[in-house]
């Protein structure tokens, strides 16, 4: 007797996510659900059945740091990510989420604010609370996606834009919002501390959110505060740490490496992460594949000019007697040597479109002015809205940290722009061509755990992760033979190879290496998936 399928994949080998090694079996998918038979399909039958010989077949990548939350619903194929076997990414991540806010107001200015980070919604914005938000996403992407919920709203909630503590009545208006998000589905929270008006929270603030958050089992997802950096290389993740102590919560870094001409080792950040879990910390991280950086062009700017939202930062950068500290601070030696590495993108103005992917300098040439100059001029014509894409990770040593027991892998996408970092369209397969197949940096089935079964254990996904009877049927097909990235400083926006069939519910997105239209990806919510 037959018993009939939706889908069979058969005849390849399954890597099932564990970081055990691969095995020949059959992958059964009915419905958004899978099972696994080892070897054949025996008595089953199928309406679709997919040829998986020669091929890997594996949980779908789980990307623990996007900026896709808003581009996304202008572009639901979502082409750069589910070409790479992309099927769940995180969203809110660096302490800026679009929800929540009191006012349409407030959402507004704020989606301002980090436009060069995150870009803008295809239409106006027409949500506040993150129950709206993420309803907007339910069957109407190709992948799934994960809200955590930045400090940055929740700052704007209770304090405004203001440089300056939290009041203990602040703070607990703070943690009534935070437990409404996670009622509504936020997974954990994030911090962004290079970013305002989060980053003007202090540890006080954010130990006491992070033991909120924790409360629900989330965890603390921070992009630390880089000015700590004066004080020693590793200060900022130390901060991150205290805080962790302080609320006794878990926590996750965010894009870890080792920034160039830091004066600590790689070895001395692996070996933070090492020390905190031998204390008993619950402590993890991810990291990007390329060494290059990825932000808004505002980064730049020092903190100041920005205290009081992006109104107060677009007059300073026209007020000359600002606008020359402004530029005092970008000349400083600390900073020139950072900046200058960089490329700006995502311009909007068309007269503005020969500077795309140019670094500053060649940039200030064309326009005849300082590097400075040009750049805050950009700033104001483009109302902010600018990427800055930077040389600023030491590709020595990656493979460290991408080896590294407790790393994930994490693109930090910005899914716009003429000239992204090409690790929007190659962070993932790099992994399985270059530091697996080619450089032999880590084992196939390892690799394949920190993508998939480990970021869902991290973000807390009960049903993703791994090819095991009743989980959600997500799962990428592909060659490893052929897997690799062709994203390059030159063609940041190149497809990579051998991504042969990716599904996400049950339902196929990535068919032969093209994209089928399908969109049945969902808003995953913390109590519910």
């Amino acid at each position: 007797m037959w018993f009939v399928v939706d889908l069979l994949i058969s005849n390849g080998t399954i890597i099932d996510g564990s970081g055990e090694p691969g095995f020949a079996g059959t992958v059964i998918v009915e419905g958004d659900t899978l099972a696994v038979r080892r070897g054949g399909a025996g008595d089953l039958h199928a309406a679709r059945s997919i040829d998986a010989r020669g091929c890997i077949v594996c949980p779908g990548f789980i990307d623990l740091h996007s900026h896709a939350g808003l581009t996304i619903l202008g572009a639901p194929e979502h082409e750069p990510k589910v070409r790479q076997g992309v099927t769940t990414e995180l969203i809110g991540v660096d302490g800026i989420s679009h929800a929540p806010f009191k006012s349409a107001a407030e959402r507004d200015r704020f989606i301002w604010m980090d436009s060069g980070l995150n870009s803008y919604p295809p239409v106006p914005a027409d949500w506040l609370t993150v129950a709206d938000l993420l309803q907007k996403l339910d069957n109407a992407v190709a992948v799934n996606m994960a809200f955590i919920l930045g400090n940055a709203p929740l700052r704007i909630w209770a304090v405004g834009w203001e440089e300056r503590p939290a009041t203990e009545r602040e703070i607990a208006e703070m943690r009534a919002v935070l437990r409404e998000a996670t009622e509504d589905g936020a997974w954990a929270l994030s911090s962004g501390l290079d970013y305002p008006p989060g980053s003007y929270a202090d540890r006080r603030e954010l130990a006491s959110l992070m033991t909120e958050a924790a409360r629900s089992g989330g965890f603390y997802h921070t992009h630390t505060r880089s000015q700590l950096r004066r004080q020693g290389a590793l200060r900022p993740w130390e901060e991150a740490l205290d805080i962790g102590r302080m609320s006794g919560g878990a926590v996750h870094f965010t894009h870890y490496y080792q920034p160039l001409g830091s004066p600590a080792a790689a070895e001395a950040y692996l070996d933070l992460v090492d020390a905190a879990r031998t204390e008993g910390r619950d402590v993890t991280f991810d990291c990007y594949t390329y060494p290059y950086s990825s932000t808004t062009a505002t980064i730049l700017i020092p903190s100041w000019a920005k205290n009081g939202g992006p109104e107060r930062l677009m007059e300073a950068l026209r007020n000359p007697n600002e606008r020359a500290r402004i530029k005092e601070a970008l000349t400083s030696k600390d900073r020139v040597l950072r900046w200058e590495v960089g490329w700006l993108t995502s311009f909007r103005r068309p007269e503005n479109a020969p500077y795309d992917g140019r670094l500053i300098p060649e940039i200030a040439a064309m326009r005849r002015q300082e590097p400075a100059e040009a750049l805050l001029d950009l700033l104001l014509e483009e109302e902010l809205h600018v990427t800055w894409v930077g040389a600023w990770v030491t590709e020595a040593t990656i493979p460290h940290f991408v080896a590294h027991p407790q790393g994930m892998i994490a693109s930090d996408a910005i899914v716009f722009g003429d000239w992204p970092s090409p690790r929007t369209y190659g962070c993932f397969p790099l992994v399985l061509g270059r530091f697996v197949r080619e450089e032999g940096h880590l084992s196939l089935p390892e690799a394949i755990r920190k993508m998939t079964a480990a970021p869902a254990r991290r973000l807390g996904l009960r049903d993703r992760g791994l090819l095991r009877d009743g989980y959600k049927a997500d799962i990428v097909i592909f060659d490893p033979e052929a897997v690799d990235a062709r994203a390059t400083r030159e063609t940041p926006r190149a497809f990579p190879t051998g991504i042969e069939y990716v599904i996400v519910n049950g339902r196929t997105v990535i068919e032969r290496g093209t994209h089928t239209g399908a969109l049945p990806g969902r808003a995953l919510r913390r109590g519910r998936d």
